[in-house]
């Protein structure tokens, strides 16, 4: 069958229905998305050792001979092993495969195979467990440069290459839409060449002109779009004008001093939104710094002109929390301040809607609930999105459509981006940073742990719960994985899988055997939303000594009685998560605690999480977060409505950076409105890109 770049995933070779819904969470649904699906690594498969000389410690490949039929052993139930001896003339290496019965017969003795895996010593032997292994004289996926890619549980790496090599032809098919001469004046690659040698490089030097190609041509089609962004700014009609006012009158309100670096965000939105034209406007402040009370100010100006505010948080617990900080913080200087969320009661929402619509509201927080049908405002001059992340753009658009002319803009961010690296994702917006913490808080100790003081540290969590306090347990999966999908992973050559902790089975093994006297409870994305609130909420309430949770509560919860966050299997998590984990204790007058608990034995994994341990810098870890992991796995999985980065490295790509930048700005001067012939496959390309950025071409 001929594959074109429409093809379904579901026509390849090897891709049934439960392999596709494992795919398309990848976002992989058809040839094209696997093209464009770029390695995240790449190994050096090339070099062939003899068993003598194979490094120990190092994935290798080594070519040798089956010297006998592989043994199947049943240990227990759902524990399979195979094993067998190899050879060459230099010595005997003995290999196990755990859960790959095939094996048994994939292998013969005395036929040469090629072997790749990590060559270990066990006593006077050497051994590899659960190698990939092909015959010798037909390599595929041994004797080259190898991608490896970013996947999920169930999908292996040798089952994503196998996908990527069939669909690889439909690449000669792709439209190369740069234009002629900015090829020519970046000496770069054609599409075709740059897409067959991403995945597959011949070697060293064109892997590197397929990556400069890509790359270049993602950060330039990138900075076209936010020029289209800033384009339409400039050009939105005249925004509301807010008179400024005293900052000593809202100072008045407040019980405590307000640090520099809120005094100077405070005078750059006032000067904002005296302007005439519609702030847009981020506020990147790491945990603790007092972003919510820079969003109070800009609504009491708001207010004190005579319009209205409104404040979307990404949870109902979140909206509740702003909404009572707020009021009691608002109301002494007459400022109404209201809640609305999908699961009050119809006649309550009813209730607050009119009000708004009338006027009698002046400051609204909630949830989604505030784009949705029915919620119109008298006057709606502010719009402040807290913990932008978790809205998309058109979220953020939906609600500011809610006035009359468009509305001023705060958006709020206690995730630390690298300046860098803000100016791209948050092209279309001014930046401002609270990079001070108000003094008077305790810095949140914190201690990288490894699994043989497991039992020290449970006696903690005793012990800080004895003393009246609270403690939060993070793991990274939310339910083991099946015996069925850990067969597969290993059939298809993945490692022995790890022990991830798992969310409701750790919870349950946590209240029986560990803390039989504690009240634990656990929590996941995955639980419907009332279910989460009702979780939250008895963890608030204190009801709840132990949470055990999936990062869910990653964002703004605020339990001041929390003392103690451990999490599992530290070394999954990125640095810049594990920050904004860690700032969920250390909210109240109590010493804090954070626990990184790895079994990990990588030299790198463990630098990084006593990066963590040693600073309680955001924007320092998010710098070195950015080294480590690039800009894709630095937003994960988050949609802030601009293209993701799929090849891009913004901490070392700032020279091409640069020239697309370059590149893009005389393209536009030259064509405007990109109408030239040879120029609109450009418009098309950054219309697709930017398809989730509500009327960027208006």
């Amino acid at each position: 069958m001929a594959v074109g770049p429409d093809t379904p995933i579901t026509q390849l070779a090897g891709v049934g229905e439960a392999r596709a819904k494992k795919l398309a969470k990848l976002g992989l649904a058809q040839a094209a998305d696997l093209l464009t699906y770029y390695p995240r690594d790449y190994e050096d498969r090339r070099k062939i050792y003899t068993l003598r000389e194979a490094p120990v410690g190092q994935r290798v490949c080594v070519a040798a001979m089956a010297a006998e039929h592989p043994r199947k052993a049943r240990i227990r139930q759902g524990l399979e092993l195979v094993q067998l001896k190899v050879v060459d003339h230099t010595g005997a290496l003995h290999l196990t495969f755990f859960n790959q019965g095939y094996v048994e017969k994939a292998l013969r003795a005395g036929e040469e195979y090629i072997f790749f895996g990590t060559v270990e010593e066990q006593g006077r032997r050497r051994a590899m467990v659960n190698p990939i292994f092909e015959r010798a004289d037909s390599q595929s996926f041994t004797g080259r440069i190898m991608p490896i890619y970013r996947l999920t549980a169930g999908i292996s790496n040798h089952l994503m290459a196998s996908l990527i090599r069939q669909v690889l032809p439909c690449a000669d098919s792709l439209a190369d839409t740069l234009p002629q001469r900015i090829r020519q004046e970046q000496g770069l690659a054609s599409t075709q060449f740059a897409v067959q040698n991403i995945h597959f490089p011949a070697d060293e030097e064109a892997l590197e002109l397929a990556r400069k190609r890509l790359t270049f041509e993602e950060l330039f089609y990138f900075s076209v779009g936010l020029s289209f962004l800033k384009g339409r700014r400039e050009g939105e009609c005249s925004g509301c004008s807010i008179l400024p006012c005293p900052l000593e009158e809202f100072r008045a309100l407040l019980p405590f001093k307000l640090t520099q670096a809120q005094r100077r965000v405070m005078e750059e939105m006032a000067a904002d939104m005296a302007a005439g034209r519609p702030m847009n406007r981020l506020v990147q402040g790491d945990v603790g710094s007092g972003k919510t009370v820079v969003a109070a100010y800009a609504a009491w100006l708001t207010v004190k002109n005579g319009h209205q505010a409104a404040l979307m948080a990404p949870t109902e617990v979140l909206a509740e929390q702003h909404a009572r900080s707020l009021s009691s913080l608002l109301s002494p200087a007459g400022v109404q301040v209201a809640l609305l969320t999908g699961s009050m009661g119809a006649a309550e929402k009813k209730r607050v809607r009119t009000a708004l619509a009338s006027g009698n509201i002046d400051f609204v927080v909630g949830t989604h609930a505030l784009i949705s049908d029915g919620v119109e405002f008298r006057d709606l001059a502010l719009m402040v999105a807290d913990e932008q992340h978790r809205f998309g753009v058109a979220q953020r658009a939906a609600l500011a459509a809610k006035g009359d002319r468009p509305p001023h803009v705060l958006v709020m961010s206690a995730t630390p981006i690298p300046r860098t690296l803000a100016l791209i994702v948050y092209g279309d917006l001014d930046i401002s940073v609270i990079d001070q913490l108000p003094p008077g808080r305790t810095p949140v100790e914190t201690f990288v742990v490894r699994e043989d003081k497991r039992q020290r540290m449970y006696g903690f969590v005793r012990k800080q719960v004895q003393e009246g306090r609270q403690v939060y347990i993070i793991c990274p999966a939310v339910e083991e994985r099946s015996e069925e999908e850990l067969a597969l992973a290993a059939r298809e050559g993945a490692s022995p899988p790890m022990d991830l902790k798992a969310v409701k089975t750790y919870a349950v093994q946590l209240q029986e055997q560990v803390f039989p006297n504690l009240k634990v409870d656990f929590l996941h994305g995955r639980m419907k939303s009332r279910e989460k609130e009702a979780v939250m909420a008895a963890f608030h309430r204190g009801d709840t000594q132990v949470l055990v949770s999936t990062t869910v509560v990653e964002v703004g919860v605020d339990v001041p009685n929390a003392s103690l966050i451990i999490v599992e299997n530290a070394d999954r998590f990125g640095l810049s998560q594990l920050h904004q984990l860690r700032g969920r204790v250390g909210r109240g007058r109590h010493q804090s605690y954070c626990v990184l608990i790895t079994a990990t034995r990588n030299p790198e994994s463990m630098a990084r999480l006593r990066t963590l341990a040693s600073t309680t810098d955001g924007f320092k870890i998010a710098e070195e977060d950015l080294k480590a992991r690039g800009p894709g796995d630095f937003f994960g999985n988050r949609q802030h409505g601009l293209p993701q980065m799929k090849i891009a490295d913004l901490a070392g790509d700032m020279r091409l950076l640069n020239l697309a930048q370059e590149a893009a700005k005389q393209l536009l001067e030259e064509d405007p409105e990109l109408s030239a012939p040879e120029d609109r496959p450009v418009l098309e390309r950054v219309r697709q890109l930017f398809a989730a950025t509500p009327d960027i071409f208006n």
